[in-house]
């Protein structure tokens, strides 16, 4: 599996189409552990762009504080899953690793465009 995520400042950012960079995560569906994190600077905003560009990395899951419902859908045709809402308060790898363990706890969504 592999785990998408938007950053600013080495924190969860909560505009994901924003962001300065993405931290990929391989996870081990078995063990529920990560073994590799990579970062990639996006390319200029680009409407349509990211969920394409994360779908040939092989992204399956996308944890963003806040997404646009038509950026959501996108990423759905390109059979990505995204969950929104995350807390910006801890660190990525805390946040993978609580969805992971069925303990990530979600808010609203900041984006409402």
């Amino acid at each position: 599996m592999k785990i998408a995520m938007p950053i600013a400042g080495d924190k969860l950012c909560l505009h994901f189409g924003h962001c300065e960079k993405f931290y990929f995560f391989d996870v081990d569906e078995q063990t529920r552990e990560i073994s590799s994190i990579e970062t990639m600077v996006p390319p200029p905003h680009e409407p349509g762009l990211l969920p394409r560009l994360l779908h040939e990395k092989g992204v399956n899951l996308v944890l963003a504080g806040g997404m646009g419902a038509r950026a959501q859908q996108l990423f759905a045709q390109k059979g990505i899953r995204v969950v929104t809402g995350a807390d910006p308060g801890a660190s990525p790898e805390d946040i993978v690793k609580m969805h992971l363990a069925g303990t990530l706890k979600t808010g609203s969504n900041p984006c409402d465009h």
